[in-house]
């Protein structure tokens, strides 16, 4: 008990405690029960991302270096249909326009169709142990980022040559990058979550996925999209990663701040509802599973 001058006692253990508790987040709120397990299980995603990493190209003489030829393979073909076959005059130096526009897709479609199967491909680990489930969409997400950023680095020196230029906006990359990341795996724990008890979800999700990516303004511009379906790239999260892509490494111009809130209000709700939806229907996965 501490004692002092005042006409009652004060137990400060007790004093403590209750500020201490007033102080801390409630366990319940979104989102911070998932960064507490994150952290303290960050040895155990680390596994995840290394195993996850050298399956992909265990065996292989090239290796790692497949990270950086099936994106340059797409764009030298696509470049040889649009430019050469279809002569399509987009824009001046269309290979860069289409890879800086290509490189936030094939990031984000890998890590949703990847998390679509993962819970099913874990199941032994989520019906036979104490497995947080939800890591493994945040793992796909960290090793499919490994082959974007060696891309991204070809894509950067590249530029540096050709166009003679290197933007300080180049920065900001990071901070794009961790959206993309909210707003995929959000997107990964719902198709994941889901395709647990809907085994259709996936087959659903490459048909959505092949719209999505037309309606993404990576091979044209975005003015050449007709003025009565340009809503379609307001509500596009993908078009302002896009255009934040093409503006960070093609141009010196800084990304617009009205676009970079947007992305981040879409980013953060996805994975909010995401984790919420994942959190509800995680209590069945080793019934169905």
């Amino acid at each position: 008990m501490c004692q002092g001058r005042l006409p009652f006692s004060i137990d400060c253990k007790s004093l403590k405690k209750t500020i201490v508790s007033a102080l801390k987040l409630p366990a319940t709120l979104p989102g911070v029960r998932f960064a507490h397990n994150l952290v303290e299980r960050r040895s155990l995603l680390f596994q995840l991302v290394r195993r996850d990493f050298e399956q992909r190209f265990v065996g292989s003489v090239a290796g790692w270096v497949w990270g950086v030829i099936h994106p340059l393979v797409l764009l030298l073909s696509w470049t040889f249909v649009f430019s050469v076959c279809l002569r399509v005059q987009v824009t001046d130096n269309y290979p860069l326009y289409l890879f800086a526009g290509m490189l936030p897709w094939l990031l984000f479609s890998e890590t949703v169709q990847r998390s679509a199967s993962s819970l099913l491909d874990q199941a032994n680990l989520i019906t036979k142990t104490v497995f947080p489930a939800e890591i493994v969409p945040v793992s796909i997400f960290l090793s499919s980022l490994a082959s974007h950023v060696m891309a991204l680095g070809l894509m950067i020196v590249v530029a540096l040559f050709w166009l003679r230029q290197m933007s300080p906006a180049l920065l900001l990359l990071p901070a794009y990058m961790a959206l993309l990341g909210c707003f995929a795996v959000g997107l990964g724990w719902i198709v994941g979550a889901l395709q647990v008890y809907v085994r259709d979800t996936a087959q659903m999700l490459s048909v959505v996925l092949t719209f999505w990516f037309w309606l993404t303004p990576i091979f044209i511009t975005e003015d050449r999209f007709p003025p009565q379906f340009r809503f379609l790239l307001v509500a596009n999260p993908l078009a302002y990663l896009v255009r934040a892509y093409r503006q960070v490494l093609l141009s010196s111009r800084l990304p617009s701040g009205g676009d970079f809130a947007i992305l981040a209000l879409a980013a953060v709700l996805t994975l909010i509802f995401g984790g919420l939806l994942f959190r509800y229907l995680k209590r069945g996965f080793a019934d169905v599973l």
